[in-house]
């Protein structure tokens, strides 16, 4: 009993704090307003929980043989969050061309799980410590995957009715402007404790 409590206090815990998805999903709402951002909320949802069960089937073995693959997609992941936030940055406001910045699809969003720096310390912290060899460990990772899959659904949409509840306030261009670099910089931020790991990594 108390290791479902625990799993469910982990997932709320961990999903609702800010991270590159919620930083992203709000200013998708921001930009792009409620229904546009609806395929990336789903792909972030929907996304997770294969991650969870393909590291817990194994490929976490993989990479603890072989550390240096782990280390490679965190990079990858690193700069492709540097490449989101740069979007970010430089996305035109909701009132100009949309052809220039649109939203993230729900494909890009779900494979974007697989880059997220704070997903895979999410993914590998709770099979790590939420599974026991003594019980279905099978039954213990879909249930895992289970629970973050319900999370993330109220935890997205707080943050991304907060990103539409915010449009109100940015009426100008300028304001927008200004909202969507100021993401960019929280974006880079959210990423910065990773580099600086791999950074140590490397110099070890």
């Amino acid at each position: 009993m108390e290791f479902y409590f625990a799993i469910w206090l982990f997932a709320l815990s961990t999903t609702i704090t800010p991270g590159p998805n919620n930083i992203m999903i709000m200013a998708s709402g921001v930009n792009f307003g409620v229904k546009q951002s609806i395929p990336h909320l789903l792909g972030v949802c929907f996304g997770f929980p294969p991650m969870i069960i393909v590291l817990g089937l194994g490929f976490n073995t993989i990479l603890s043989t072989y550390p240096i693959i782990h280390e490679a997609v965190k990079m990858i992941g690193v700069l492709y969050l540097f490449y989101l936030a740069w979007l970010i940055a430089k996305s035109s406001p909701s009132s100009l061309d949309k052809t220039i910045a649109k939203p993230i699809t729900f494909i890009k969003a779900a494979l974007f799980q697989w880059l997220n720096p704070k997903a895979w310390v999410m993914a590998i912290g709770a099979i790590s410590v939420y599974t026991s060899a003594s019980s279905n460990f099978l039954m213990q990772i879909l249930y895992i995957a289970l629970v973050f899959l319900i999370a993330a659904f109220p935890c997205q949409c707080i943050w991304l009715l907060f990103g539409t509840k915010l449009k109100k306030y940015l009426k100008s261009d300028k304001h927008q402007q200004i909202f969507n670099k100021s993401m960019a910089a929280l974006l880079v931020v959210s990423i910065l404790p990773v580099l600086s790991s791999l950074v140590s990594v490397t110099t070890t």
